[in-house]
C-alpha cells in the first residue's frame, strides 16, 4: 500500500520536513508522490530543498495531489486552514494531525465527522530515526488506517496507539522533551568547559553520554535509579554530583517542565 502513497503536508515547517525526510528516506515515500503547501516561501524552498519534493503556495493543489494529508500547521492557524480546505478533503483521505492540542472532536466539526482523521504527536528526533510518538485515531478511521499511522511512525522511531486524553501529557513529555534534553546537554557541557575541556570534547563526551545512557535502559530494560545506583559507588565522585543535583532541584524542575508543556498543550486546543 505504502509503494503508491502520496502524501501531502499543509505546513512545510520543520517538524514537516523532518516526517518526509525520514519517510523519504524508509522507503516509504516517493520523493514525486510526496508534497507540501505552505504560505511562506522560505518554509516552501526549504522543505524543496531538504526533501526534493514539491513545495506549493495553494493549499488545494496539496491536498488534491495526495491520499495521506498531514496537518502541520501551529494549532492557532489550525481554525482558518481547516475551513479552507474542507471542500477538498475527499472520503479517499487520510487525515494526519501534528498540531498540539487539537483535538478529534475538533478536527471532525471543521472537516466532516465522517473523515478519517488520527491525531499524532511526533517528536523531532525523527529526523534520525529515533522518534517517540504516539497517536489516537477516530472511530471512522479503519484497521487499515492505523496500520498505516502505526508504518509511517515506526519508521522514524518508536511509536504507539493511547487514549487520545494522554496525547497532551504526551506532548508534554517527548513532544517537548528533546528541547529539554538538549539544554541538559548543554549545560553538562558548560561543566566540562568550567573544568578545563575544551568546547568540542565536552560537548561530544555530554551528547555521547546522554545517547549511551538512554540506550542502555532501552536495551536492558534497567530503571533508572538501578543505573545510577550501578555509577554511583560510596563517598564517590557521582554521589557527590548527585548531592548537588538533588539540592538543585533537578527533578522538581523536569516535572515542573513536563506539566508546564503539558497545560500549554491543553490550552492551545482550547480545552
Amino acid at each position: 500500500m505504502t509503494d503508491s502513497l502520496r502524501i501531502g503536508f499543509l505546513g512545510a515547517g520543520k517538524m514537516a520536513t523532518a516526517l518526509a525526510q525520514g519517510w523519504i528516506r524508509a522507503g516509504l515515500a516517493a520523493v514525486e508522490h510526496t508534497c507540501a503547501s505552505d504560505p511562506v516561501p522560505a518554509a516552501r524552498e526549504h522543505f524543496a530543498k531538504a526533501t526534493g519534493a514539491a513545495c506549493f503556495a495553494d493549499n488545494a493543489r496539496a491536498v488534491n495531489s495526495c491520499d495521506v494529508l498531514v496537518v502541520a500547521v501551529k494549532p492557532q492557524n489550525m481554525p482558518d486552514l481547516l475551513s479552507e480546505v474542507k471542500p477538498v478533503v475527499v472520503p479517499r483521505h487520510v487525515v494526519i494531525s501534528i498540531a498540539a492540542g487539537i483535538t478529534l472532536k475538533q478536527l471532525a466539526t471543521s472537516l466532516g465527522q465522517d473523515r478519517r482523521i488520527i491525531r499524532v504527536m511526533p517528536n523531532t528526533p525523527c529526523l534520525v530515526g529515533a522518534s517517540a510518538s504516539a497517536f489516537a485515531a477516530s472511530t471512522t478511521a479503519t484497521p487499515a488506517d492505523v496500520q498505516l499511522t502505526e508504518r509511517l511512525l515506526n519508521s522514524v522511531g518508536r511509536a504507539v496507539q493511547v487514549p487520545e486524553k494522554l496525547l497532551d501529557a504526551v506532548t508534554g513529555l517527548s513532544g517537548s522533551g528533546p528541547a529539554f534534553v538538549a539544554v541538559m546537554i548543554e549545560a553538562l557541557a558548560d561543566g566540562g568547559v568550567r573544568m578545563g575541556l575544551p568546547r568540542d570534547l565536552a560537548m561530544m563526551l555530554a551528547t555521547q553520554t546522554v545517547l549511551g545512557s538512554a540506550q542502555m535502559l532501552l536495551e536492558t530494560g534497567l530503571h533508572p535509579a538501578q543505573l545510577k545506583d550501578m555509577v554511583a559507588s560510596p563517598a564517590g565522585t557521582t554521589i557527590a554530583g548527585l548531592h548537588e543535583l538533588e539540592r538543585g532541584g533537578l527533578r522538581g524542575a523536569l516535572m515542573d517542565a513536563v506539566e508546564a508543556a503539558t497545560n500549554r498543550s491543553t490550552e492551545l486546543g482550547g480545552k
